[in-house]
């Protein structure tokens, strides 16, 4: 209590979770496919839009995807109206080879999670410890067919589901494999094996209290020990 009351006490670590929901990198809405690049990472994407500086850049095939909505339909996939509001219009998914990578240079650790949807091929997803999906293999998820019914959204990649691990280590890069033009991903969330934007958790590690602060808590302590004493003598 006297260390709150002068203002030291435990140091503590703060581990956000970070949602990427692939909305506003194409320029308008409905869209063609822009190449998403360094939308995430202080730059721009292929339109020349720009998002949230995470640290995070996708590789040269990596593409956002225009969702249907009700009463629009710019491809053969949409969310169905299910899930986050706010991620309807834009997904991840590539058009030519196996493979796309995110590389998330300053790493994350803890779990990874993502919603996706695919109408008949399989896919995976392969989280490394390394850059461009090199070094160890941390954890991987093969994904199977799931697509269903969406009545209303002209797709027939809908709707969207949930998958996620949890990891030890930490991960800086990500591969999302699967038949090119047949497989999209959404939400990809890090920190987290839930997908979504989720609350801020923070993770508080008590730390050593500083000498200094000890000090003046135990002085503290005595100097309102001898007042209550000597209020006590005089009542």
């Amino acid at each position: 209590m006297v260390a709150g009351v002068l203002g030291f006490g435990a140091a503590s670590a703060q581990a956000a979770v970070i949602h990427l929901d692939f909305e506003d990198i194409n320029a308008t809405y409905p869209s063609g496919y822009a190449a998403i690049k360094d939308f995430y990472n202080g730059g721009t994407s292929s339109d020349g839009t720009s998002g949230t500086n995470h640290g995070i850049s996708f590789g040269d095939n990596a593409l956002a995807i225009c969702l249907n909505t009700l009463g629009t339909s710019c491809s053969n996939t949409s969310r169905g109206g299910l899930g986050d509001p706010t991620s309807q219009r834009g997904g991840l998914f590539f058009l030519s080879g196996s493979e796309t990578f995110l590389n998330y240079a300053t790493g994350f650790d803890t779990g990874f999670s993502f919603n996706y949807v695919s109408l008949n091929y399989s896919g995976s997803v392969n989280v490394y410890d390394d850059l461009n999906g090199t070094g160890n293999i941390l954890a991987t998820l093969n994904l199977s067919p799931n697509s269903g019914s969406c009545p209303g959204f002209s797709a027939g990649f809908c709707p969207f589901s949930p998958t996620g691990v949890l990891f030890s280590g930490v991960a800086k890069s990500i591969g999302f494999a699967g038949v090119a033009n047949q497989i999209v991903f959404d939400d990809v969330t890090f920190g987290s094996d839930t997908p979504g934007p989720g609350p801020s958790t923070p993770d508080t590690v008590p730390g050593p209290l500083p000498v200094f602060g000890v000090g003046m808590g135990f002085g503290f302590s005595r100097m309102l020990r001898r007042r209550i004493k000597l209020a006590s003598g005089k009542a």
